[in-house]
């Protein structure tokens, strides 16, 4: 199927809506072009709550998750992975609540920085994170008349879950699929072989709605996960072709292949064609060096 991605959101900014029984969705006033309009944070639960994905360091959005909860106690905070517009807040949210936090775990590469490589997403990571509680593959935690299962989908960030509202069809998919724009897949944190194998782990489900950590529900999940896995197959193709055409830097491959890109997603589009120069090497598809003849000076910056 051809990939459509729905823009149409409305953030409602410290705003609770409710987009199910018993759940709730707050949006960060946090917008920018990788995260739409912001990072959203749900409520789940009528009683105790849930809180998935507390964001960014903000005042604002502390003060809304707590006027949500309309006096009803946290007892649960669930952390989909650690880059900085998801897990920040959970520590201040922690203590004013009590509640414990729930986590794959703390942040890490998905592979080991080569010799003299820099990591360009040390600033996007939460080094600092900690669970109370490390979720281990399909987990269960029950809350008040609640259940919530761990799926591990590492891809985007080595540490990834998303979380299943056991009996209702829907599934919390965090960044791991999104309806607004593909996932970025940017070595040293993600890596593509990973994260195919997440998508094709969450086709084995017959979830009916996907909220995702950014913009709206994705309402068709099967149809649009198959349309994201022959996205990037077609990613993956041009990136030979243009390798056979002579290109031997990732600036080259960028420029060919995603002309018509915001420019300000650049460096994140060249980050994914390195995520999938790796693949393609692992599986022998290109050979070395030509393929991993980084420009590092421009996916760096």
């Amino acid at each position: 199927m051809a990939l459509e991605f729905d823009m149409t959101f409305d953030p409602a900014y410290g705003h609770a809506v409710q987009i199910a029984p018993n759940v709730l969705r707050l949006t960060v006033e946090n917008p920018s072009p990788f995260t739409f309009h912001g990072t959203n944070t749900y409520i789940v639960g009528e009683h105790a709550l849930a809180v998935i994905d507390p964001g960014p360091e903000d005042e604002a959005h502390l003060a809304a998750i707590l006027r949500a909860a309309a006096g009803r106690p946290i007892s649960h905070i669930f952390v989909s992975h650690t880059h900085r517009d998801h897990s920040p807040l959970t520590t201040r949210l922690k203590e004013r609540t009590g509640a414990t936090v729930y986590a794959e775990g703390p942040h890490r590469p998905a592979r080991p920085l080569r010799i003299g490589e820099l990591n360009p997403l040390d600033a996007s990571a939460d080094t600092s994170f900690r669970p109370d509680v490390a979720l281990a593959d399909q987990a269960l935690v029950e809350g008040d008349g609640w259940t919530l299962r761990a799926i591990h989908t590492p891809g985007h960030a080595a540490n990834h879950a998303v979380f299943a509202l056991e009996g209702t069809g829907l599934l919390f998919s965090a960044d791991h699929v999104m309806a607004w724009s593909t996932s970025i897949v940017a070595p040293p944190d993600g890596a593509m072989a990973d994260y195919m194998a997440s998508l094709d782990k969450l086709l084995e489900r017959d979830d009916r709605s996907f909220l995702p950590g950014h913009g709206g529900p994705v309402t068709a999940p099967q149809a649009f996960m198959r349309g994201l896995k022959a996205h990037r197959k077609m990613r993956e193709r041009a990136i030979v072709e243009r390798l056979a055409a002579g290109d031997r830097t990732i600036s080259e491959m960028v420029r060919a292949i995603y002309r018509d890109t915001d420019p300000r997603l650049h460096g994140a589009a060249g980050l994914s064609v390195l995520a999938q120069l790796e693949d393609l090497v692992a599986r022998d598809v290109v050979a070395t060096p030509a393929a991993v003849a980084i420009d590092a000076e421009y996916w760096l910056r």
